[in-house]
């Protein structure tokens, strides 16, 4: 008996889990969005503030991969790693109701800083004009897995605005 409840709490679980925070998401209170943005910010594709009132949040764990969307091999690729983390992020916020325009804070963790440029244009690229979630870029040694060069951790916030 323990074995077939153990499985149901494991198929249903999750299932229910997802139903409730839909559900939260969509009785969530109108969401507001505030971004502060100065000179600075604007130059490096950062907002340094987001205030938000109402919506869920939603706290992402931090995204790598060594393969793209087709399975093909994207070690020691930072461009490749940093574009699939951000489409990693997006799929994850679509199954929640969201998408990366709802992001209002990241860290981002790379083996080698002096790829920030790189970072701030990609960032561009999924973020388009903006606003820009609040963020920060940190050098790390490495990662647990070899040809790992980057990993991004967001937080969104969804709801309706």
């Amino acid at each position: 008996m323990k074995i077939m409840y153990t499985k149901l709490c494991q198929v249903l679980l999750p299932a229910v889990l997802i139903a409730g925070l839909l559900s939260v998401i969509s009785d969530a209170a109108q969401l507001s969005r505030q971004y502060y943005v100065d000179e600075r910010g604007e130059l490096r594709r950062y907002s340094r503030s987001v205030v938000t009132e109402g919506g869920s949040t939603v706290w992402l764990a931090g995204q790598t991969t060594l393969e793209d969307a087709n399975g093909n091999s994207i070690a020691g690729d930072f461009a490749a790693q940093t574009r699939e983390a951000y489409r990693l992020i997006g799929n994850h916020l679509e199954d929640l109701g969201g998408d990366v325009g709802d992001i209002v804070t990241m860290t981002v963790y790379a083996t080698d800083v002096r790829n920030v440029d790189t970072y701030v244009a990609i960032k561009e690229e999924v973020f388009g004009a903006g606003p820009y979630p609040s963020s920060a870029f940190i050098g790390v040694s490495g990662f647990s897995r070899p040809g790992v060069e980057v990993e991004v951790k967001a937080t969104a916030v969804i709801g309706e605005e």
